[in-house]
């Protein structure tokens, strides 16, 4: 499945790969999603990412070469600056996300993508494995144009090619709201490791992503 998805994805981007990096970079330096990591000089773009549990997804993703910070957090709903226990409800239309903060100059979003299809199942609507609920849906909330459109093409050649056996549901949508969870949800994985949910659904997933994508770690 790897090495399916990792070809349809290079298909699409190896001859504009080039320019569509240049177009990222361009849009990035006219939107507030932009910033600059001044230690290294290198110009950070940001993406929003629903795929289950944040947990889980914040676990893979801070250990990408190339990216910055991942915060946990709600988007996309009807409440401002929700509470977990409301988000828990499914009916404030939030999904818990990773707000992924990334240098495209060292990994790129066609990356990052790839990363996240393979991480999760993106054919289950609400849901992933016993998590259920609207919460949980898998989701890309786009910053800029550019990534929607990336986006877009990278689901579009997927689905079409069959990569999964039933059809993508990955709602793909312009970012309205991000709120940071509270603070006992960052960094979770790193610092609750041995707690039941961690052992059990987080781990494996994980040690998953490191020997899949293992050229790409930090």
């Amino acid at each position: 499945m790897k090495q399916f998805i990792t070809v349809i994805v290079a298909s699409i981007f190896s001859i504009s790969c080039g320019e569509y990096k240049a177009q990222e970079a361009t849009d990035s330096e006219e939107t507030e999603e932009s910033t600059i990591d001044t230690d290294n000089n290198i110009m950070m773009d940001t993406i929003t990412l629903g795929a289950g549990c944040f947990w889980c997804v914040e676990a893979i993703f801070q250990d990408i070469k190339g990216v910055e910070s991942v915060v946990s957090g709600y988007s996309n709903g009807t409440v401002k600056n929700p509470s977990y226990k409301e988000i828990c409800t499914g009916k404030t239309g939030h999904a818990e996300v990773c707000q992924v903060i990334y240098g495209p100059s060292v990994v790129s979003l066609a990356k990052i993508l790839e990363v996240f299809w393979q991480t999760h199942d993106p054919t289950t609507l609400n849901r992933q494995e016993g998590d259920v609920g609207t919460q949980y849906r898998s989701a890309i909330f786009y910053h800029t144009e550019t990534q929607k459109e990336i986006a877009t093409e990278i689901f579009n050649k997927l689905d079409d090619a069959g990569a999964f056996v039933n059809p993508i549901v990955t709602e793909i949508t312009e970012i309205i709201s991000f709120y940071p969870a509270e603070d006992y949800h960052q960094d979770y994985f790193d610092i609750n490791g041995e707690q039941p949910y961690c052992r059990a659904v987080i781990s494996p997933k994980v040690e998953k992503f490191k020997k899949t994508f293992s050229e790409i770690l930090k």
